[in-house]
């Protein structure tokens, strides 16, 4: 027997057959019932076409993927990491180097977008790079992927506990409470993730309202009512060259290279794809109003606050610890002092919980191919339809990154870890699509963000920007490591990444993982709408 058409379900009835019987009532909650469902079984038809059953619950409206992609790239997280070091090495002009930063990572986000409009699975890049380019070169891909997610965990616990300890005490705390405070962050942000994805969404959303206040509201006020320093300070390095030798490039390099981490995550609303209502449309477009979003209040935010400080000179020289809390408590009064930490620490907490959202996603894609050891526990879905083994995993792997801050203020070098690693993947998947995108195996006007001829230049020059970052980021500077580091930490970016580049490949070669994969959809099928 048939199954009755969707309506009243002991009945049988549509819901033009209630119209017909009750004239005076339009059928518009019956219309929209349909429409989701229709939609739910068209997002689990075209998962399907990829290989995968619907395990996870789609229940993200496109509001909810905008707060995830928000709270990972996070404003106040991104510009207060690196407002300090940019002072340092490039004075008030280090705000064009987040200026460079933010167009040239603008042109990967379009990229991201394209890809994400046609493969709306979890796992972004993995998914993407193992069907255009191989599945080796995916497993490498998503290997390193998941080492530099880990690391921005850890480095967002770390900067998070800072400000943990400015809430109940004065001071810097020492290296081992510092370390004990990121644990206590890494275990909040688990813990709410543990939860199920509805807190989540909750968290996140209050994440965005203290980032409005932290950033927005905090930094228009500056603009307007404290304004030490006029526009063209913004072209003075007030010295700054001297901590690189001497050289305003060099500074301004260095200070591009710390920039680059206040543009990374906009990937990881690709993560969630698969808990994503209307992926195809909803992802790309969240991705894009997010880092939009998200770069213009950094600007915002570098702007206010170097034309805030009354005494710009103390940041360049290291005087000034943190230039960003100094500018906002002079400007608005001592009162303002633990309610904008406590602001700025929701943010912190937001950032995190939403950056382990989206690794244990990353993990879980990867375990579900068969293909990291574990594979079968760390692909568990709970009851709560999340991937909790996955997300455990992975909160412990950033705890053991901490331990690095037990030599001191770990900082600049967790910093260049976490952007290290992205930017190599930023490189390959832009360098991918581009070869795919000319030999024909991929076509980027199928899927829903269709930009034609405008593509392949945007496409062109995302790999030109990312080829000169990557290097920039990776190049050895004494500066960045720890006070008298060896040669070893000032080469500790270049070869732990190396170190994780052959210990991925010396597993592709004697594990081979590849081989345990299913047998892909052909290209052309998947990416059509």
């Amino acid at each position: 027997m048939p199954p009755p058409p969707l309506g009243d379900a002991a009945t049988g009835t549509s819901g033009t057959a209630r119209a017909a019987r009750h004239p005076g009532r339009k059928p518009q909650a019956q219309h929209c019932q349909e429409t989701t469902v229709d939609d739910t079984r068209t997002d689990a038809r075209e998962l399907a076409e990829f290989g995968y059953q619907q395990e996870l619950r789609r229940t993200l409206s496109a509001w909810a993927v905008f707060a995830i992609g928000f709270a990972t790239i996070s404003p106040v997280v991104g510009i207060y990491a690196v407002v300090q070091l940019g002072f340092v090495f490039a004075g008030p002009a280090w705000i064009w180097a987040v200026v460079a930063a933010f167009l040239g990572q603008l042109l990967v986000a379009v990229v991201y977008a394209e890809l994400s409009s046609q493969f709306p699975v979890t796992g972004g890049v993995y998914q993407w790079v193992r069907r255009l380019a191989g599945p080796r070169l995916g497993w490498l891909v998503g290997w390193i992927y998941l080492a530099s997610a880990v690391a921005s965990l850890t480095t967002v616990a770390y900067l998070g506990a800072s400000w943990l300890y400015m809430l109940f005490a004065d001071g810097a705390p020492s290296a081992a409470v510092h370390v004990l405070l990121g644990v206590v962050f890494l275990a909040v942000a688990l813990g709410v993730n543990l939860l199920g994805v509805n807190p989540v969404k909750h968290f996140l959303n209050a994440g965005i309202i203290a980032e409005g206040v932290a950033s927005i509201a905090v930094s228009l006020i500056l603009l307007v009512f404290v304004h030490h320093n006029g526009f063209g300070i913004l072209f003075d390095t007030l010295g700054a060259q001297a901590a690189s030798g001497g050289s305003v490039t060099a500074g301004v390099l260095t200070c591009l290279a710390v920039a680059g981490w206040a543009f990374l995550g906009f990937d990881a609303t690709t993560q969630v794809a698969e808990e994503t209502e209307q992926p195809r449309r909803s992802v790309p477009r969240a991705l894009l109003r997010a880092y939009l979003f998200v770069a213009l209040t950094v600007l915002l935010t570098g702007l206010a606050v170097t034309l805030a400080l009354s005494r710009p000179e103390d940041a360049v020289s290291g005087a000034l610890a943190d230039p960003v809390f100094t500018a906002v408590t002079q400007g608005l009064g001592g009162w303002s002092e633990k309610p904008f930490v406590l602001v700025v620490l929701i943010a912190f907490f937001a950032c995190a919980i939403s950056i382990q959202t989206y690794i244990g996603r990353a993990v879980y894609a990867f375990a579900r191919d068969r293909q990291l050891p574990f594979s079968t526990t760390l692909a568990t879905v709970g009851p709560r339809q999340i991937p909790y083994v996955s997300l455990i995993a992975t909160a412990v792997l950033a705890g053991l990154g901490l331990l690095l801050g037990l030599n001191g203020n770990a900082a600049a070098t967790l910093i260049a870890f976490g952007s290290g690693g992205f930017y190599f993947i930023f490189l390959t998947v832009a360098v991918v699509a581009l070869v795919a995108r000319r030999t024909g195996r991929w076509n980027p006007d199928r899927g829903a963000v269709r930009l034609g001829r405008t593509g392949l230049v945007v496409n062109v020059l995302a790999v030109l920007w990312l080829l000169f970052e990557a290097v920039n980021i990776a190049w050895p500077r004494a500066e960045l490591a720890p006070a008298g580091g060896s040669w070893i930490q000032v080469w500790a970016v270049v070869l732990v990444f190396s170190a994780l580049f052959l210990l991925g490949l010396a597993y592709v070669l004697l594990a081979k993982p590849h081989t345990r994969l299913a047998p892909s959809p052909n290209t052309e099928k998947v990416t059509t709408p």
